[in-house]
């Protein structure tokens, strides 16, 4: 491979001829002399020069670019090139004049146009969660006429993953609350002496509040992601096109069964992971404060009136029902691409723990006076 070579003239009329030669390629000028860059700068500084570059061999953007530099980004008046040489300089030229990006100003009203975006958008969320909701009522009163028609293996396979799978992980994360939160307490009870009272803060916070709320937090992390995911992919494969088109109702074979399994797990869930969570919190409390276990089982019924446990596994039931309509809902919602499949897996979970959240908020308001100890 030739270098990269300046031949200098002089011109009949006084000036100069630069002749270019040899491979004006990346390659090539990488391995050029530095007194090159001089050379052409001290040419291109004389107005007078001519440029002769029928002689380069090759010539790549590269070289294409160091020589359009060179020339102060201008074509040069006297200027011999071959035909495929100008060309890369004519597209160098035009992509130089291309007008840089105007920033278009800020309208005034542009706060109020991301609002009513928002709005618009909630709206719609409103709208087809009303529906979904329409249709899973409407396949309960369908069911109720028809009882052969019950999904049973749907129902069983969503119970199994939802209910039986989440038990080793939901037992892990229970224990270890009731230790914490029993460790903390036991803290504080202390410098009061009022060591036995451990009972009542375990068991009203697990059994009434606690419990529940940790474990449809767990559930919509776990199960609400996979059935928004699942019924995703089946948008994205078509499957659910292909069971409308062969008459299946996507309400009675897809979205009832995960609503009807989580309905029925998410109780059993919080009275496994409450008990989890008081054995961890008696265990900690031994520890701690020297309370026997048959002390913290005796005193628990007289602390934590019965009611708790009923308001405790109705918040189950509620939050089962609504992170499996959130899952549903932001599921079929998904678009035929991966980045929609991400984004609505997310959303669903986030949607799924604040509706949780708010739900257990009302419950909190309406049972304010319920299953208080005497």
């Amino acid at each position: 491979m030739s270098e990269a070579r300046i031949a200098i003239a002089e011109t009949d009329a006084g000036g100069r001829n630069a002749r270019l030669s040899g491979h004006w390629t990346l390659a090539a000028l990488a391995r050029a002399p530095q007194a090159l860059g001089g050379e052409l700068a001290a040419l291109a500084a004389a107005r007078d020069t001519s440029w002769d570059c029928t002689g380069i061999d090759a010539l790549d953007s590269a070289g294409a670019m160091t020589l359009w530099r060179t020339w102060d980004r201008t074509m040069p008046e006297l200027l011999l090139a071959r035909p495929e040489h100008l060309r890369i300089f004519e597209r160098i030229a035009a992509a130089d004049r291309e007008p840089e990006g105007v920033v278009a100003p800020v309208s005034p009203l542009e706060g109020l146009i991301v609002v009513g975006r928002s709005a618009i958008g909630l709206s719609r969320h409103l709208v087809d969660f009303v529906a979904l909701i329409g249709g899973v009522v409407l396949c309960v009163a369908h069911l109720l006429r028809t009882r052969r028609d019950l999904p049973r293996r749907e129902i069983s396979a969503n119970l199994y993953k939802a209910g039986v799978l989440a038990m080793p992980v939901s037992a892990l994360v229970g224990f270890l609350i009731g230790v914490v939160l029993s460790y903390l307490s036991s803290l504080q009870l202390k410098q009061f002496g009022a060591d036995v009272f451990i009972v009542n803060i375990l068991g009203m916070g697990i059994i009434r509040e606690l419990g529940p709320v940790l474990v449809a937090v767990l559930v919509a992390g776990r199960s609400g992601s996979a059935m928004t995911a699942q019924l995703g992919v089946m948008r994205v494969t078509e499957e659910i096109d292909a069971l409308s088109t062969m008459g299946v109702s996507q309400s009675l074979r897809l979205i009832f069964p995960k609503v009807a399994a989580l309905s029925i797990a998410m109780p059993l869930l919080v009275l496994w992971t409450t008990a989890i969570a008081l054995a961890g919190g008696m265990v900690a409390a031994q520890i701690q404060l020297d309370i026997g276990y048959g002390f913290f089982i005796e005193s628990l019924p007289k602390a934590v009136p019965a009611a708790n446990l009923v308001i405790g596994l109705s918040k189950g039931v509620a939050f089962g029902i609504i992170i499996a309509l959130v899952a549903c809902h932001f599921g079929l919602r998904v678009r035929p691409n991966t980045e929609s499949l991400s984004a609505n897996t997310t959303a669903s979970v986030v949607s799924a723990i604040t509706m949780v959240i708010l739900v257990d908020a009302v419950f909190a308001i309406a049972t304010r006076s319920i299953g208080l100890p005497i």
